[in-house]
Formats: C-alpha cells, sequence, structure tokens
C-alpha cells in the first residue's frame, strides 16, 4: 500500500522548512563574521590615517601620546609607539619595554610584511614603520577580538534555538498545511467509492481552495450524472428488451400450441396461426438486429465505407418505401426534395437513418395521418427533415428522446413495425458521421427531426448519376 498523501507532504514541507533554517543559519554566522572583520579593519585604516597625520606635525612626544591615545580612545582601540629596541615613545614613566613586540615587528619588516594588517587568533592589528624626532618607529595599532568571540558563540547558540523552534513550528505547519490539502482529496475520494457502490444521490462540488480540485469535483459529478443516465437506461433496456422478447415468445408458443391442439387438420386455421407464428418471429429478428446494430455503433465497430452518393436519390428511393400507406392506411406523405444534392458517407447506415427519421414520424402525426419529408441545401450542406403533425413533445423529454426504448407518454399508432431503438440508432450514426442533428417540436403542432449532411470533399468524385424528379410531389 503506498504512503499517505498527508505523510508524503507533511515530510516535504518539514525538510524543506528545515533545509531553509540550516542555509539561514549558516549564511547568517558566515555574514556576521565577515561583516564584522570588515567593520574591524576599516576601523583601523581610519585610526591610522589621522593618527599618521598627528605624527607628522608632533611638536613634542608628550603632546603626541595624548593626541593617539584619543584617536584610539574614539574608536575603542590601543596604540603603540615603540623604537626598534623595544621602548616606548609613548612612555610616560619610563618603565614600559615593548621588546617582544618590537622583536615580532622588525620580523616582519624584514619579510616585507610592513605596512600591513596583522590578523591573530585574538587580535587584529595595523602596523607600519614612521619616522619620529629621526629615529625609526613602529606605529602598532590593535583592537581585540575575544568579545567577538564570545558575541560569536552567543549569536550561534541563539540561531541554534531559533533554528529549533523554527523547525518545531515548521513541523506544525507542514501538518496543518497536509492535512487541510489532503482533507478535501480523502472526502472526494470517499465519495468516489461511494459512486462505485451505486449512490448516485450524492454531489462532488464544493467551495474548494484551489481550482484543480474544483475541476475533479465537476469531472465526478458530471461522471457521476453520466453513469446514473447509464444505470437507468440499462435497467430500463434490460426491462424493455425482457418484456419485447417475453410477448412474441408467448404468442409464439401458444399460437404452436394452436396448431398442434386445435387447429392441426384446419388449413385456413393452421396458416393463420402459422402467420402468426412468422410475424412474431421477424419481430424477435428485428430487435435481435437493432439490438446488435445499435451495439456495434456505440462501440465504434462497422463504420462501413464511406462513398459518394446522390443523397436526393437516395431520400426519394426510402420515401418510396412508406408508399404502402396511402392505400392501406390512408397515410398522406409531401416530399419537397431538391435534386442532385451528394455526401460522402456510408450509404447503407444513411439509408438507415432515412428510414427510422421517416418511420418515427409516421408512428406519431396526427389524426391527419400527413407526413412531410424535406431535403434542401443551407449553406454549404444538405439539409434533411421530416415533419409530423402529431402531438408534439414535452420541453421536459426533448433531450431523452434519443435514448435507448425512449417512448413518449403520448397515445399513438405504430402501422410501421420498430424495435423502440430507432431513434437511438440515428443518434449514434450520425456522430459517427460527425452530422449535426436535432428535434424542433412544439406541444400540440407536431415535430420536425433534421439532419446536415457535409457535401464531397471532392466534388468531381461524384457517381451516381442523377434521375431528375419533381421537387414537389406527393406519395
Amino acid at each position: 500500500m503506498g504512503r499517505s498523501l498527508n505523510l508524503v507532504l507533511w515530510c516535504a514541507f518539514s525538510a524543506f522548512a528545515l533545509l531553509v533554517v540550516v542555509i539561514f543559519v549558516l549564511v547568517q554566522n558566515s555574514l556576521i563574521m565577515r561583516q564584522y572583520r570588515e567593520s574591524t579593519l576599516t576601523v583601523l585604516s581610519e585610526a591610522r590615517g589621522r593618527m599618521i597625520t598627528e605624527i607628522s606635525s608632533a611638536q613634542n612626544a608628550s603632546v603626541l601620546g595624548l593626541r593617539l591615545t584619543d584617536i584610539a580612545n574614539d574608536y575603542g582601540l590601543s596604540v603603540y609607539l615603540i623604537y626598534e629596541n623595544g621602548s616606548s615613545a609613548l612612555d610616560f614613566d619610563g618603565q614600559t619595554s615593548y621588546t617582544e613586540l618590537a622583536s615580532m615587528l622588525v620580523e616582519q619588516k624584514n619579510q616585507g610584511a610592513l605596512p600591513g594588517f596583522l590578523i591573530a587568533q585574538d587580535s587584529v592589528a595595523y602596523a607600519e614603520e614612521v619616522s619620529l624626532e629621526g629615529r625609526s618607529t613602529f606605529l602598532y595599532v590593535s583592537v581585540a577580538v575575544q568579545e567577538y568571540g564570545e558575541l560569536a558563540d552567543g549569536m550561534q547558540w541563539l540561531s541554534v534555538i531559533t533554528a529549533l523552534v523554527a523547525v518545531v513550528l515548521a513541523f506544525v505547519a507542514s501538518g496543518i498545511v497536509a492535512m487541510l490539502i489532503t482533507k478535501p482529496v480523502t472526502e472526494v475520494t470517499e465519495r468516489a467509492k461511494e459512486l462505485a457502490r451505486g449512490n448516485y444521490d450524492l454531489h462532488f462540488r464544493k467551495n474548494y481552495f484551489c481550482a484543480e480540485l474544483t475541476e475533479l469535483a465537476e469531472a465526478l459529478d458530471y461522471a457521476r450524472s453520466e453513469i446514473s443516465k447509464a444505470d437507468t437506461m440499462q435497467k430500463e433496456l434490460i426491462a424493455n428488451v425482457s418484456h419485447d422478447f417475453k410477448t412474441p415468445l408467448t404468442m409464439i408458443k401458444a399460437y404452436a400450441s394452436m396448431i398442434i391442439e386445435i387447429s392441426g387438420e384446419d388449413k385456413k386455421k393452421r396458416d393463420a396461426n402459422a402467420k402468426v407464428i412468422i410475424d412474431e418471429c421477424d419481430r424477435l429478428t428485428l430487435l435481435v438486429g437493432d439490438l446488435l446494430d445499435l451495439s456495434k455503433l456505440r462501440a465504434g465497430l462497422n463504420a462501413g465505407e464511406r462513398t459518394v452518393f446522390n443523397l436526393s436519390e437516395e431520400v426519394y428511393s426510402v420515401t418510396e418505401r412508406f408508399s404502402f400507406l396511402k392505400e392501406t392506411a390512408g397515410y398522406t406523405i409531401e416530399t419537397q426534395i431538391e435534386d442532385d444534392l451528394y455526401t460522402q458517407a456510408n450509404r447503407e447506415r444513411i439509408d438507415q437513418v432515412l428510414y427510422n427519421l421517416i418511420g418515427n414520424a409516421v408512428n406519431y402525426t396526427g389524426e391527419d395521418k400527413r407526413v412531410r419529408v424535406k431535403l434542401y441545401k443551407k449553406g454549404g450542406n444538405a439539409r434533411f427533415e421530416v415533419i409530423d403533425s402529431g402531438k408534439g413533445i414535452p420541453p421536459e423529454e426533448v433531450d431523452t428522446i434519443w435514448d435507448r426504448y425512449y417512448r413518449s407518454n403520448k397515445t399513438h399508432k405504430r402501422p410501421v413495425n420498430g424495435s423502440g431503438l430507432g431513434l437511438s440508432i440515428v443518434k449514434n450514426i450520425l456522430l459517427q458521421h460527425d452530422c449535426p442533428f436535432g428535434v424542433i417540436s412544439e406541444v400540440g403542432k407536431g415535430s420536425c427531426f433534421w439532419a446536415e449532411f457535409a457535401p464531397p470533399a471532392d466534388e468531381g468524385k461524384k457517381s451516381d448519376a442523377p434521375e431528375k424528379r419533381a421537387k414537389e410531389g406527393k406519395s
């Protein structure tokens, strides 16, 4: 099992905070030492300049001693003016001797280190050879760095304490931030588990602190909605298919029994009963075929080869297949078809679209039994329309008419056999061909189903020889 996101974020934030604190402490101590050293050297340089000026203009040793002492006090320094033999040129009581210091300065002079800064473990000094009353004399100005060492030690301990406090605070803050980040992720995960168990009443969308989580919640809400619809449609499909299979199977069994038990010797009755069995088998065949077609279309299979064909002729041909309704049921199918409109698609599938849409209009048209079929050029596309005079589709049902097994609550006649999958098949074929489609309906005034077909990519590929017909007519 992987590590918790909360733990990963907490460790990452804490490690980052610790790294920042360590770098800060190291840089701070380094900068303090460097700044102190540069400041000390600057002070020594300034004090040396003033002292050289006083030495060059000195009238007597007593006055010079006071002047140099004042300058040293101004900067918090110690000043020595000694001859090469170690005696002090500023000695007021004649007792002070700096033999070791003088020997060291003579050695530095012989090595070429003077004038210059002399840096020791506990002091920083500046030494230079000058001439006083005609004698070679050393000016030695120093400052003790012992206090700085103590200060640096104190700063280090203070830095360590500050770092520890900062690390503790960083751990706490990291834990809080990690919890705030992972809490909504955990909530979304728990809701997703509920969704997987079939609970579609929950909602993911909330006012999260970041756009990414909000987008994730919106995507999951959309997925929940679609899964809920699919689950409902699946249950309805199973129920409807079970019903549609059960009815013809029951009738087939019943009429087969009648042939055996009752009408076996009566040819007329036997033929009538056999005709019912054949019709019910046809219904089952139609239903199974439509289910297979829909499954293949939704899976993106059986797309078929796309060719260029005369869409006008195809609409004429499909419309004529309904001409039997004029004589048998009193239907009127009016056509208004513009000639020589071509498209590039799978001809069999488009034929299926045209047939299903016209058949749907026949099933749902009004008492006048009137259906109008149109095909005309709109923009660059060929627009196909089927208009019925039925009771129309309520606004709340417009978005669901393309679903599998959708049937309007309105009563209707069904002279054309169907499986209830026609509009769903139409939708999937048109989506597969990237064709715009839709329905315009008003309750009490009928419906207009439409689809648009793009022209061929190369107009020169037209393969069907146009057959001229009247643009308006009735069948």
